[in-house]
């Protein structure tokens, strides 16, 4: 439907800086508006009383339409967010496999389960039923995949999605959109918008909305959780991190430095889990430094769309001052700056900050206790291995996490004593099927595979005297 007003955004290309398109600005009447389609699509509409089989057809339309708009959705998040247009167009496949992975547990996944023989005699049942109307608030960093960690479950469940977009990274849910109107979703069932944070929040104190899905920063996070609180409401928050990796003495110190450089390029540093704090023995320190000065610094700094191009700009000039402050912030506390610190020269143009680090950092310094989601690293030097695990869980967050060992017994030691939700072996790891989530302030709830559906998911137990004729149906 068309916008109340002609106010738009206009989306900045982060490697030009030049605008790249505008975008529709919804207000609190548009809002308003989606909220009430999403309501009575959930309340009067057929969708929550499909089949789970009659709608995973329609997240396996989603699978190929997406597929289908491959290119288009590359060309669009290096633009706006600054990743490789390489990194992009790989991602794309596994992105639309996650609704291919949620249409597989239409029939799988037990829905309805019953309980013979109770203490009474009767039959009892429980029922898995959707949780109504989700608002899904989506960052600027990764827009496509994590809208679609959201609205797959969502849609499989049975539930209505009011999309709440990035302004400065809507692209990928407007393309959803289209492809979501070409096929044969009944009206209302997903609406996005575009809006800033104001009339955010009005999505997220509306009591027609039975649910919000969040990601992004630990702060807006405490402010969501606060609200939805108020009224009782449901929410899955996945927030920041300031995750560890911690590498054992057993192993090799060029390969650590090798494999995190990549780590901390991907994405220029703009995701929650990066492994941004690097906890090392002591006496390994200084060759470990060293060995990742030169294996970051050596990282080409350019164009995302050129291939021969290992880490794009930022998202944007404010989030390039915000990362710039935390280095200055490094520098003043004490800290060794021994790689990047400055904007690339041979880069005038485009949110482009060079790949940083720093060493002989201590714990309680603030490049090692808050989210600069950018490409800075600090270095930690530790005692013994239990010093690292206690550096590792002293913070806030708890969200990833890795453990660099020849040995897989000392991996899965540490793994189990350090209080995040993910602990990768040797690298940054994950995947779809495996839930994404953490401990702490990094968030409630998870993402991905069956705990990713869960969510979505009122429980109802049912005492009955006898057996329905559709009670184990969809």
């Amino acid at each position: 439907m068309p916008p109340s007003g002609d106010s738009v955004f206009t989306v900045i290309d982060s490697t030009t800086e030049q605008p790249y398109f505008d975008i529709a600005e919804a207000r609190a009447a548009d809002l308003d508006k989606a909220i009430a389609a999403a309501r009575d699509a959930f309340d009067s509409g057929p969708w929550p009383h499909m089949t789970h089989v009659e709608r995973a057809r329609h997240l396996r339309g989603l699978e190929a339409g997406i597929i289908d708009r491959a290119e288009d959705l590359a060309q669009i998040w290096p633009r706006q967010s600054g990743v490789l247009h390489s990194a992009a167009r790989a991602s794309i496949a596994t992105v639309a496999s996650v609704y291919g992975m949620y249409a597989e547990m239409a029939t799988t996944f037990p829905f309805a389960e019953k309980f013979d023989s109770l203490v009474d005699g009767g039959l009892g049942m429980i029922r898995r039923e959707p949780v109504g109307v989700v608002g899904a608030i989506i960052p600027w960093n990764w827009p496509l995949s994590l809208v679609s960690t959201k609205l797959a479950p969502a849609l499989l469940a049975g539930c209505t999605v009011v999309i709440k977009a990035s302004p400065e990274a809507p692209g990928e849910a407007y393309v959803l959109a289209e492809i979501i109107e070409s096929l044969d979703f009944p009206p209302g069932v997903v609406n996005v918008v575009t809006a800033d944070r104001e009339v955010s929040e009005l999505l997220v104190r509306d009591p027609r909305v039975d649910k919000i899905s969040f990601t992004g920063s630990t702060a807006a996070g405490r402010r969501i959780a606060a609200i939805v609180g108020e009224r009782v409401g449901r929410c899955t928050l996945e927030l920041g991190g300031k995750s560890a990796a911690v590498i054992l003495d057993d192993f090799d110190l060029e390969r650590a430095a090798s494999v995190l450089a990549a780590a901390g390029c991907r994405m220029s540093g703009q995701v929650c889990a990066s492994l941004t704090r690097i906890i090392v023995g002591r006496d390994r320190h200084d060759e470990f430094t060293a060995l990742l000065a030169d294996a970051f610094s050596a990282k080409v700094v350019g164009d995302p769309f050129d291939e021969t191009v290992e880490m794009g700009p930022l998202v944007s000039d404010r989030q390039r001052a915000r990362v710039e402050g935390y280095i200055r912030s490094g520098v003043e506390q004490g800290a060794t700056l021994i790689a990047g610190g400055g904007r690339p020269s041979h880069l005038p143009r485009g949110y482009f900050v060079e790949p940083t680090i720093f060493a002989n950092v201590d714990n309680s310094m603030t490049i090692a206790q808050e989210e600069i989601f950018g490409p800075v690293l600090a270095v930690i030097p530790a005692d013994s291995e239990s010093h690292a695990i206690t550096l590792a869980n002293d913070s806030i967050y708890g969200l990833n996490g890795s453990v660099f060992t020849n040995d897989v017994d000392r991996a899965f030691s540490v793994a189990s004593q350090m209080r995040t939700g993910i602990v990768g072996h040797n690298a940054f790891r994950g995947d779809i099927r495996i839930p994404f989530g953490g401990f702490k302030q990094s968030g409630i709830g998870r993402e991905g595979g069956v705990e990713g559906l869960l969510p979505y998911l009122e429980v109802k137990s049912l005492f009955l005297e006898g057996v329905p004729s559709d009670a184990l149906s969809g």
